[in-house]
C-alpha cells in the first residue's frame, strides 16, 4: 500500500484504545515480565512508545517542515523509558501515552500536510535522508509492531505452561 495520510491516521489513533483494552487492570505478572536476557516487558514497551511520543515523530515532522537549514534529527533514545517510567503504574503509563497520542494527532492533523510536504526531507542520524511520508509510515509500523511485541510478550508468560 502506498502511504496515505488518513490510513495512517487510522492506526495511529486507534492504538492507545488498543493497548487500554489489552492491557488496563491487568497483573503484574502479565505487564512486568519480560521474554528473558535484556527484552523488554509489556510496561517497557509503553514506556517507549510515550518516550518516542514525546521526542520522535512530531518533532521530527517539525525539523522537517521548519525553515532551519540543518534539518538533521537529534539521535532517539530506545533506552530512556527505564528511567522515565520509575515510580509510574501502568495505568499511568497507558493515561499520558492516550494524552500524548491525541496531542500529537491534533498537531499532525492541524499541518494540513500536501503531497509536496510529505517529500520535504530530514537527516536521520543512522539513516540519513527521510521523508516527511517515510517518518510518518514509520511510526505507523512502529505502533503496529510494538502491539505484536505485546502479545508475544504477554504469551511467553505460559511458554512452558502450554505443554508439548
Amino acid at each position: 500500500m502506498e502511504f496515505n495520510l488518513s490510513k495512517s491516521i487510522e492506526i495511529l489513533e486507534r492504538t492507545p484504545g488498543v493497548l487500554i483494552a489489552m492491557l488496563h487492570n491487568l497483573s503484574d505478572d502479565w505487564t512486568s515480565q519480560n521474554e528473558g536476557g535484556e527484552t523488554w516487558s509489556v510496561f517497557d514497551i509503553v514506556g517507549h512508545l510515550i518516550h518516542g511520543e514525546k521526542t520522535d515523530w512530531i518533532p521530527r515532522m517539525e525539523i522537517i517542515l521548519s525553515d532551519k537549514p540543518t534539518k538533521t534529527f537529534e539521535p532517539f533514545d530506545r533506552f530512556a523509558q527505564f528511567e522515565e517510567s520509575k515510580g509510574k503504574s501502568l495505568a499511568q503509563l497507558l493515561d499520558e501515552f492516550k494524552t500524548l497520542r491525541k496531542h500529537n494527532i491534533e498537531q499532525l492533523r492541524s499541518k494540513n500536510l500536501t503531497k509536496q510536504n510529505e517529500q520535504e526531507k530530514g537527516i536521520h542520524p543512522a539513516f540519513g535522508e527521510v521523508t516527511v511520508s517515510q517518518l510518518l509510515s514509520t511510526w505507523t509500523v512502529h505502533d503496529l509492531n510494538h502491539i505484536a511485541q505485546i502479545c508475544r510478550v504477554i504469551a511467553s508468560q505460559y511458554k512452558a505452561e502450554v505443554g508439548p
